[in-house]
Order: C-alpha cells, then structure tokens, then sequence
C-alpha cells in the first residue's frame, strides 16, 4: 500500500465521519434532486419539445425530441472525457470539495439563466441546457467520490441509500414549489411561457440554499500525493486514468460491473429525460398532472432507495440489484402496454421503487470493489459508465422516435432492451472476488 493509503487509513480510522457529516454529503443529494426533476424530468423536458421547439417539431414530428435527447448526450459526452480526469487531479489535489463548490455555482448559474430561452430560441436553449447538465453531472462524480471515505464496506449500501432516499425528498420540495407556484399562475391565465422560466429560478436558488450543509460540514479527508516531477496536474491526471485503464485486468469484477451499470443506466438515464414527453405525448397528461405523478413516483423512489439499502448490506449488493432490474423490466412492459391513465401511475410507481433500488446499489456497489485512496479516479470511471450510459439510451430513443416519426412505444423497446442486458451482465460479476481485488490493488 502507498504512503498515501496507508496515510487515509489512518486518519481515516482517527477521525471517523460523525452523523452530521455524513447528513452534510446525504445533503448534496437532496440539493441537486430538484435540478433532475424539473429540468431533466417533470417540467423543462416537456417544455422544451411542447414550447420551445414546438415550431420544428409539427414540421418534423420528432425533431423535439431528438433535439432535446441529443441535448442531453453533448453534455454526457462533455462528462465522459472530462470526468476521469477531474477525478484523478482531485485525487493528487485532495481538492474533491473545491471542484464540486465550482461545478454547483456553474450549475445553480445556467439553471437560473435556462428560463429566458422562449418558443423558437432553440439553439440558446440548447447551449444552457448543456452547461447546466455538464455542471450537474461533473458535481454528482464528485460528490459520489466522498462516499468510500465517510462510510465502512459493511455499511456504504446504508449510507448511499440514506443519500439516494434523501434527495428524492429534495426533488418532492423543489417539485411541490413549483406546482404551487403554477397553480396560482394558471389561475391567473399566466401560461407555461411565464411559470416555467419561474419554476427554473426556485430551482436555481433551492440548489444553492440547500448545497450549504454540504460545503460547511462535508470534510475532505483525502491526503495530498506528491505530483510526479516534470507533469503538470491534467498530464499527471492522464497518466492515471491511462494507468487505470491498462490495468485493468486486474480488476474484472469491478470493470464487469461497470459494463452492466453502462447498459442499466442507459435505460435509467432514458427514462429520466423522456418521461414528461412520453407521458405528456402518449398519455395526454398536462404540466400539473405530470409534477404530481413524479411527486409520487419520488416517494415510492425515496422508499426504494432506503429499503434497498438495507437489503444490499445484508443480502449483498448483487442481488439486490438484481431484483431492482427485475421491477424495472415489469415496469416498462407495464407502460408499453398501458392503455389507460391507471396503468400509467402502476407502472410509474414501480419505476420509482427500482430506480431508487438501482441508483443507490450501483453507487456503493462502485464504493465497494473501488480501491482504497484512489476513490476519486475510480468514480470518476463510474461516472464515464454512467455519462456513457445517459448518451447512448437518451439518443437511442430520439433517433429511433425520429426514425419512427414519433412513435414512442417503438422507442421505449430499445430502453427496455438496455435493463434486460444489462441483468445478464450483472450475473457474471463475483462481489467477494471484486472487493478482494479492490483491496489487494496496487499493493506489491
């Protein structure tokens, strides 16, 4: 073990991570949920295909969709170069908290300014929609990084849920804002073109009011390394990453899984931008309909998140997160066979309870099989998985919906597809063997 490990162990078994600093990181989860929901999921999403590019979108049916995925993959792809790298200078740096202070102002920023893009301005509408994701998804690698350092192996699926669980609660705030705020707008014949852009600024501020625990308590306990000589801090963080992935071999389990979170979170990551079109499209839901359905999906969500995490420390992580994929088949067969708006809230409801499951599992399952004082580098590989994954399920679905003329249950079969490879993957991965590895990694 290096100098550098042996050093984290060290502090790391001096100074414990108290309650309240593991509340500061669960925190983050719960601040950076209402950017999800109402930019990525209930409202802006919709907004986007149904006003803002509503023009090309009756002279193309599709194109709103396919603009909006493709949105959604820029900014991913942005993450999935970037995301290692970061990863690995926050490693050498010890500077996790300083990268992610950075990515939440850029976030909180675009979110705020996401609102003066109104019908026909789709470009500008694009442009903010990819900066803020960028900065959202740049702050969730980092924040995730935290979590081998403030929790033990036999309780990281616990405390990952705690975070998962939390945050769902923090969308529901975010969420109950707005439909409060359009409510009162649409009773006062105020349209989507006024309440949306509003909805965007309670957003913006709820992020940045409810990140503060985060950066006041959240301790960065990761020690310093000494930058190889004649390498500035981005070559030292290339060579790691190009280290990491040479070795990879050593490593199986955790790169199996990587490739199953990839296929999963694919279909995960799909669901989470269309599900506003889809159902506003297929289903005929309005703006308070759909803010009140994932009001309830994120409580079933935030149940999901918080059982599952108790089953992974006590079954273990692998199948658990089995049976989670196992919901979320269920539950898009029962959207593509929905006939009737009741269908639609069983099949959501079940959405919620496996997405909580498997966003809570993937992310402790990485904390566990991820070796010890490169955390930062290694989830920095998690999020290249899952920036990976919210390219390639969101664009599969907007170029199949475009390919199809805006035939969304045809779309839906792909993502499908992704939670059905993705559980034959997950068969293939040894827990005990990985995390054994992960232990032994580097070690002479």
């Amino acid at each position: 073990m290096s100098e550098a490990s042996n050093k984290l162990s060290a502090q790391g078994a001096v100074n414990p991570s108290t309650r309240r600093e593991i509340l500061a990181w669960a925190f983050y989860d719960f601040a950076n949920s209402g950017y999800t929901t109402v930019v990525l999921t209930a409202i802006y999403s919709a907004y986007f295909v149904g006003v803002v590019a509503a023009q090309l979108d009756q002279q193309s049916p599709g194109t709103g969709t396919l603009l909006w995925t493709v949105s959604v993959g820029i900014a991913n792809f942005c993450v999935l170069i970037s995301g290692p790298v970061i990863g690995a200078i926050a490693d050498y740096r010890a500077s996790k908290k300083s990268f992610l202070l950075l990515t939440t102002i850029a976030c909180v920023l675009s979110t705020g300014l996401l609102g003066i893009a109104g019908p026909g301005a789709v470009l500008l509408a694009m442009i903010l929609a990819v900066v803020s994701a960028i900065a959202f998804a740049s702050g969730e690698n980092l924040i995730a990084a935290f979590l081998p350092e403030i929790a033990h192996s036999d309780n990281m699926g616990r405390v990952s849920g705690y975070g998962w669980s939390l945050g769902y609660f923090g969308g529901l705030l975010t969420l109950g804002i707005c439909l409060a705020y359009i409510s009162w707008a649409e009773g006062q014949g105020l349209g989507a073109t006024h309440y949306v852009p509003m909805s965007l600024l309670f957003t913006a501020i709820i992020f940045a009011v409810t990140a503060a625990p985060t950066f006041l308590w959240l301790n960065e306990r990761a020690i310093s390394k000494p930058l190889p000589v004649g390498l500035t801090y981005l070559q030292a963080g290339f060579a790691e990453v190009r280290n990491t992935l040479v070795h990879t071999t050593q490593l199986p389990d955790l790169f199996r899984f990587l490739l199953c979170l990839t296929l999963f979170q694919a279909g995960v990551a799909t669901v989470i931008v269309v599900a506003a079109i889809y159902a506003q499209e297929v289903m005929g839901f309005d703006s308070q309909q759909l803010i009140i359905l994932i009001m309830v999906v994120n409580f079933t969500a935030a149940a999901g998140a918080f059982v599952f995490g108790f089953a992974q420390d006590h079954w273990g992580s692998v199948p658990s997160l089995a049976a989670g994929l196992l919901v979320w088949i269920v539950a898009i067969v029962l959207t593509l066979l929905a006939d009737q708006e009741r269908d639609v809230w069983i099949a959501a409801n079940l959405i919620g309870l496996a997405m909580g499951a498997t966003q809570a599992g993937g992310r402790a399952l990485i904390g566990r099989l991820t070796p010890e004082a490169r955390n930062a580098e290694f989830f920095g590989l998690w999020g290249l998985a899952t920036r990976a994954a919210a390219i390639l399920g969101p664009v599969s679905y907007g170029i199949t919906n475009r390919l199809t003329d805006g035939n969304h249950q045809v779309a839906l079969l792909s993502t499908l597809a992704f939670f059905i490879l993705g559980l034959l993957v997950l068969f293939t991965v040894n827990e005990e063997r990985g995390v054994q590895a992960g232990q032994s990694y580097g070690n002479p």
